[in-house]
C-alpha cells in the first residue's frame, strides 16, 4: 500500500531535504550519507538512509529517477515552499496566528547577535513599507465589519 503524501518531513526527512537543497544538483543514497555522515556524531547505516529516501520518494517528499543501478534524489518541493509551509503550521497551531508572539519566543531562543538584530529591523522596515504601498494602492486586507449588538 502507498504511503499517503504528507504534507510536513519529519526532522530525520528534514536533515536530507538540507543536504539535497545545498547540494542544489540531484544526489544518491550515497552522496546524502556521506554529508550526513560529516555532520552527525552517529554514523547511518546506508540501509537506513536509503530506506528513509524511499519513504520520502513514496510520501511525495521526494522525486526519484534511475542512474544506472541506484537512483537519483531531488526535493519535490522547492526549500522556501517546504519551510513556509512548516511555519505557518506552527504559526497556526501552536502560536494561533500571534506574530508577536512568535518572534518573542524565537527572540529568546536564538538571542540574535547585534548584527543579526539590525538586519531583522531592515526586514520590518521594509514590510511595513510593503504594507503601506499596498494600502494606498488598495491591496491591503480588509476588514471585517464589526456586528452591532440587538442593544445597540
Amino acid at each position: 500500500m502507498a504511503r499517503p503524501k504528507a504534507e510536513h518531513p519529519t526532522p530525520g526527512e528534514l536533515e536530507v531535504l538540507k543536504v539535497l537543497w545545498e547540494r542544489d544538483t540531484p544526489g544518491t543514497v550515497r552522496d546524502v550519507m556521506d554529508v550526513l555522515h560529516a555532520r552527525q556524531d552517529a554514523p547511518r547505516a546506508y540501509t537506513s538512509v536509503m530506506s528513509l529516501m524511499n519513504v520520502m520518494a513514496e510520501k511525495g517528499l521526494l522525486r526519484r529517477s534511475p542512474h544506472g543501478r541506484a537512483f537519483l534524489y531531488e526535493p519535490a518541493a522547492p526549500r522556501d515552499r517546504t519551510l513556509r509551509s512548516l511555519l505557518g503550521e506552527t504559526f497556526e497551531r501552536a502560536y494561533e496566528g500571534s506574530a508577536s508572539l512568535l518572534v518573542s519566543h524565537l527572540l529568546d531562543q536564538s538571542a540574535p547577535s547585534a548584527e543579526e538584530l539590525d538586519r531583522i529591523r531592515s526586514l520590518l522596515d521594509a514590510y511595513e513599507t510593503r504594507s503601506k504601498e499596498k494600502a494606498q494602492e488598495g491591496g491591503g486586507r480588509c476588514k471585517r465589519p464589526r456586528s452591532k449588538r440587538s442593544s445597540d
